[in-house]
């Protein structure tokens, strides 16, 4: 039985949103609003968990690891104070300016390096894929240089024409490659959940 019952939860839960889907109905609309509170609630009980999850293994990993060990203290410190920066207790002077001091002069500048960083290391891969070694690549090089030319400042009527033809480029052959890959993202989708749906995956539950 702990095996049938949320299989056969899965299986009525899943068939009756797809339903609701299909049927342009009020008490389906009602029905569909209820489910997604219903999922709101789960995520915010969720939330405890995962905190604890958090801070379970990031307390493991000062332990056992003494490279880990000043990371792990900065990890936990900075959980706690942001904590306190949310709270709005009458002890605490102007707790929402503090913590909106945090993320702007401390987790944008943070987020700012790692995406400059990344920069790099996406120039750098874009300098190794360019290279015109197949017929291939050398397309993908000469449609890169296009495209980029676009930002230069080119007489006229060289920019015109290039902008004509970055436009076709990006509107047919990436917008048809584009929808492409969504369309197969979408399939997929849709097989990985009528897998769960029937009970063909079940992952979920803690199994291979």
């Amino acid at each position: 039985m702990k095996l049938q019952i949320p299989l056969i939860l899965v299986f009525l839960c899943g068939f009756t949103m797809i339903a609701q889907f299909m049927i342009p109905h009020e008490f389906s609309e009602d029905l569909f609003q209820y489910a997604n509170d219903f999922v709101i609630v789960i995520g915010i009980l969720a939330l405890p968990i995962g905190i604890y999850s958090l801070m379970s293994s990031t307390v493991r990993k000062a332990r056992r690891n003494p490279n880990e060990r000043l990371f792990s203290i900065v990890t936990i410190f900075g959980f706690v104070i942001m904590i306190i920066a949310g709270l709005k207790a009458d002890w605490f002077y102007s707790p929402t300016s503090l913590s909106s001091r945090f993320f702007d002069y401390i987790l944008i500048p943070a987020q700012a390096t790692l995406f400059s960083l990344l920069a790099f290391y996406i120039a750098s891969a874009a300098y190794r894929a360019f290279r015109a070694r197949t017929a291939l690549a050398a397309v993908l090089l000469i449609t890169a240089f296009v495209i980029m030319l676009r930002l230069i400042p080119l007489p006229e009527p060289v920019s015109t024409w290039n902008n004509t033809f970055v436009r076709w480029i990006l509107e047919v052959p990436n917008m048809a490659a584009k929808r492409a890959i969504l369309i197969g993202v979408a399939l997929g989708g849709i097989t990985y959940s009528m897998k769960i749906l029937l009970g063909i995956e079940r992952s979920y539950m803690g199994g291979d």
